[in-house]
């Protein structure tokens, strides 16, 4: 079920829109963005880390916080639901769009779009929920920060990288404010325009040959590409290699009585995961046949969430499809940004993820798994696993670099935000002087050193016993 919302008031015309966001700095200052305090009463870190982990899987959480522990960066990656909090409590100007909801750098990527481009975009939307814009600005600007000192730049260097990225959302929303509604709704970044333009411009991004090899990759990153990584042929029959705890074929899971009711549980998940496609997707989906299914464990802050690879082949084992059947449960956001307009938090997943990118996967669907009690259901959203996905490692980027990348993440995220939001209004909001993107860097300054803190808290906490950390096997 859908409540209907609606974050643009399409009566007012686009003066009286852009007034309104420039009579929202009399409310909120831009300069009261760079305000950031730990709150009294702010809740314990860990605590929160360990109230997420109630709903997840038992013998993952060992993973997730080992994870965790590697750096700052790394907790960053897995503290959205801390940073929700702490954002709740910050200034914001009244205008709400489709977020992320867990907008730092390693979330934004490259993907093959319908039409077989590469493209680049937003490309992580477990938390995507409507709210304050300014929530995900802040997160990705503090992530910036973090991913610099990582690198151990200078602070200048930060400084310099984290304005930017700012600046370039704001001169970003101020370019698609007096564009019309379609030209921003078809704007995208297309991969092998970007870095020709990179090349004719002679801009150093910091080893632009280490970005092509990446994007190299990212075009090799296809589904008969896996096969052959994550499968194996055993008397003529394919099926997924076993590498626990990270990759376990769902047989290994189930007892020998159980296996019979999980592979008609799991006919009848991808019977309803197919309703949600188009027609005309779900009768190419229908053309392939299921062969196989396994537990995969992904990234940090979603370990311990239930993801699952399913392998259906087409043609014939040369012609394979790829699905990630992933766990959706209710967004960080929704304590402080109010609950989904959506029941199903697959759907809500894949509706902010429509709304959000320019050209969306093909087979992006979702699904709910009926349990034997109400507590035993959970959602789930379903895309293919590998499909030109590939990103930039933050880990190598040089100064020039970080700074590069956050503008191109910046004006991502802007486009992402006007094709939901009141862009009109936001660039009134914003306006053309710089002290939104200072006070933001300000912002993320202070911030960074809260995940300092933070991440000391969890490598204490891992250090007595609190909670477990133990790192998969290479």
């Amino acid at each position: 079920m859908r409540r209907k919302t609606r974050v643009v008031d399409v009566s007012l015309t686009a003066r009286q829109r852009r007034a309104g966001g420039r009579a929202a700095r009399s409310r909120v200052p831009r300069s009261s963005h760079a305000e950031w305090r730990a709150p009294a009463g702010r809740p314990d870190p860990v605590a929160v880390l360990e109230e997420q982990a109630r709903t997840r899987v038992d013998e993952l959480l060992p993973i997730r916080y080992a994870r965790m522990i590697v750096s700052p960066f790394a907790f960053y990656r897995g503290a959205a639901a801390i940073m929700a909090g702490d954002l709740a409590a910050t200034p914001t100007s009244g205008a709400a769009v489709q977020l992320c909801g867990d907008a730092h750098l390693a979330n934004f990527g490259t993907f093959d779009s319908p039409e077989r481009d590469l493209v680049f975009d937003v490309n992580d939307f477990d938390e995507t929920l409507p709210g304050p814009w300014e929530w995900d600005v802040k997160r990705l600007a503090a992530s910036v920060c973090v991913a610099g000192r990582e690198r151990e730049l200078k602070r200048r260097q930060i400084a310099a990288a984290v304005t930017g990225t700012v600046r370039a959302y704001r001169e970003a929303i101020n370019g698609f404010a007096v564009e019309g509604n379609l030209a921003v709704w078809y704007s995208h970044v297309d991969v092998a325009g970007l870095v020709e333009s990179i090349r004719r411009q002679g801009i150093d991004v910091g080893r632009l040959g280490q970005l092509e090899r990446g994007l190299d990759r990212a075009r090799r990153n296809t589904g008969l590409h896996a096969l052959g990584k994550l499968t194996e042929t055993v008397d003529g029959t394919i099926r997924f290699i076993s590498q626990p705890p990270l990759l376990v074929p769902a047989d290994e899971l189930l007892s020998p009585e159980d296996r019979d009711e999980a592979r008609a549980s799991l006919e009848g998940l991808l019977r309803r995961y197919g309703a949600s496609l188009g027609d005309d997707r779900r009768r190419l989906f229908e053309s392939y046949r299921f062969v196989s299914m396994a537990r995969k464990v992904v990234g940090v802050g979603s370990v311990g969430m239930r993801a699952w690879v399913v392998l259906l082949v087409g043609r014939d084992q040369h012609d394979p499809l790829l699905l990630q059947c992933k766990e959706a449960v209710a967004s960080v956001l929704e304590p402080y940004a109010g609950p989904s307009a959506y029941t199903d938090h697959g759907r809500r997943v894949v509706e902010g993820q429509r709304l959000m990118q320019a050209a969306s996967d093909i087979f992006l669907g979702w699904n709910a798994v009926p349990g034997r009690g109400t507590a035993d259901e959970r959602d789930y959203y379903v895309r293919q696993l590998v499909d030109g996905k590939g990103g930039v490692d933050v880990d190598v980027l040089t100064a020039r670099g970080l700074a590069a990348y956050g503008r191109l993440c910046g004006w991502t995220l802007a486009r992402a935000h006007a094709r939901s939001g009141d862009r009109i209004a936001i660039a009134g909001y914003l306006g053309r002087s710089e002290s939104f993107d200072h006070a933001v860097a300000a912002f993320a300054e202070r911030y960074a050193d809260q995940n300092e803190r933070d991440h000391r808290a969890l490598v204490e906490a891992v250090s007595v016993g609190r909670v477990p950390a133990a790192p998969a096997p290479a």
